[in-house]
């Protein structure tokens, strides 16, 4: 079973992702830092005109497609247009 990532759409050639922060707790300053890293992952055929910038998607670990991509799209969770309504319900 491999990883799976809920991340923002942040460029589309072949996907690029940015993984939601994760916390990495610093024993020396005893704080937490966010840390972030790019994924490169696969858009299929079937979610091409689907998957839009700013759109939250599910990827998942997959075999070695190429040298980079080790992940694959698999479905989009909301749209960019739903994280902005969510972000003005927020304030």
């Amino acid at each position: 079973m491999g990883n799976v990532f809920q991340n923002i759409v942040i460029n589309i050639v072949f996907i690029s992702f940015t993984l939601t922060y994760y916390p990495l707790y610093d024993k020396k300053y005893e704080r937490f830092e966010k840390r972030r890293t790019k994924i490169n992952a696969r858009l299929p055929d079937c979610l091409k005109n689907e998957i839009q910038l700013g759109d939250w998607i599910e990827i998942k670990e997959c075999r070695p497609l190429s040298k980079i991509i080790h992940f694959i799209a698999t479905k989009k969770i909301r749209s960019k247009t739903e994280n902005v309504n969510m972000e003005e319900t927020k304030k």
